[in-house]
């Protein structure tokens, strides 16, 4: 009987396993999380559960007892130590553990302050998992300050939930401008003009020199010389693939665990998919951080598993939550040298990114069918002129014809 063994119990893992049942994988099934509790959603953990919004239950993707009623063997709060891949073994909770099959669905893990700056202080904090997300918990009362550090899309959103809460809250971003590496100045600009309408005080080409506090942080040093008095800091400096236990088996590492279009790393019987994956994309490699393509990576290669032979396309899509706008994002920008804006009612807008006539991604706030033809014409191939886009009277549902 063929042994399926996942390690990491996340979005990924539970999509993979599920897959392979939902499939009529009759084989034996493991999946290993170093969690205490079953794969959860986590894009809630920093907004709603956070807020006191959702309760703990509500995160679970599949009711608990779906493992145990689809003979999947789920073992909770263990750590895989190591992976002997000519063995085909793994070591975890104290056992060899033997597979035919393994798929490392480990993600990712948040990049921290250095402790010489001060990042080992209480108080301080990173945003990407449950006793993350509740070891923070109790700072967000009325009136304390906050220090955000980074201006991406986890820090906007803590910011976000910070400003709901009513604390004081200043983000530091040491680029030129917030979401420099991931979006068009024209979204930069939507997002800073939003936060700042909340009260949030957004602090642009500036880094962190260091943090102060005996113990617990209690002030900050920016690297223009300004201080800052506070009471807690969320970091939100991006995050890294977990590849450290892939790399010591001799699996290739390539931005995360290289694999091929379907899903094979570089060592036989061994597979990765999800956020600490990377693959084959339009001539180059890269490597997605999103739920849409940890559960559409993941249900591949399952079938893969169970012989499908089929490649992976990827086809991108995020989205973000910062109050009451709904930031939806088709396709990838990379490359691009226009934008194009298409105005909406009220906040809803959304910026169409261009390389030459080529349309490559959208940015839609609070303007759901801009996104939804976009990602259409996106998957298509399709390229609508740059002033259909711009022109308000363009029929959107038209340039489905093109």
């Amino acid at each position: 009987m063929t042994h399926v063994v996942v390690i990491g119990a996340g979005q990924a893992g539970s999509s993979l396993v599920a897959k392979l049942r939902n499939g009529g994988f009759t084989g034996q099934v493991t999946l290993i999380g170093e969690e205490s509790v079953p794969p959860y959603q986590r894009p809630p953990l920093s907004k709603k559960y956070l807020l006191g919004e959702m309760e703990l239950e509500r995160l679970f993707l599949r009711p608990e007892a779906f493992y145990s009623e689809n003979d999947i063997d789920m073992h909770l709060n263990e750590t895989v130590e190591s992976i002997d891949a000519a063995a085909k073994t793994l070591r975890a909770g104290g056992k060899d553990i033997a597979y035919d099959e393994l798929v490392l669905t480990t993600g990712s893990v948040p990049r921290r302050l250095p402790a010489a700056i001060g990042g080992a202080l209480e108080g301080v904090h990173v945003v990407r998992d449950l006793k993350d997300v509740d070891a923070m918990a109790p700072e967000f009362t009325e009136g304390k300050r906050v220090l955000i550090v980074g201006g991406g899309y986890i820090g906007l959103e803590a910011a976000a939930v910070a400003a709901l809460r009513g604390l004081q809250v200043t983000l530091v971003e040491m680029a030129e401008r917030i979401l420099q590496r991931v979006a068009a100045p024209e979204t930069s600009d939507y997002f800073r003009s939003l936060h700042e309408g909340h009260g949030v005080k957004i602090i642009e080409g500036v880094g962190l020199d260091h943090l102060t506090g005996e113990g617990r942080v209690s002030g900050a040093k920016l690297t223009d010389g300004s201080e800052l008095d506070l009471d807690f800091v969320i970091v939100g400096v991006g995050i890294t693939p977990a590849s450290a236990l892939a790399e010591a088996a001799g699996v290739e590492i390539d931005n995360g665990i290289k694999t091929d279009e379907q899903g094979r790393t570089s060592v036989p019987n061994i597979w990765a998919a999800g956020d600490c994956a990377s693959f084959p994309y339009k001539g180059n490699r890269i490597r997605l951080e999103s739920v849409p393509n940890a559960i559409d990576q993941a249900e591949v290669v399952a079938e893969n598993i169970m012989g499908a032979g089929k490649d992976y396309v990827a086809k991108p899509w995020f989205w973000s939550d910062q109050y009451d706008v709904k930031l939806q994002i088709a396709g990838l920008n990379t490359g691009y040298d226009s934008v194009v804006t298409r105005a909406g009612e009220g906040n809803s807008v959304s910026f169409w990114y261009y390389k030459g006539e080529e349309l490559l991604a959208v940015d839609a706030m609070n303007a759901p069918r801009d996104y939804m033809i976009g990602k259409r014409l996106i998957e298509g191939g399709k390229s609508p002129a740059p002033a259909m886009i711009a022109d308000p009277e363009t029929d959107m549902k038209a340039l489905m014809k093109l």
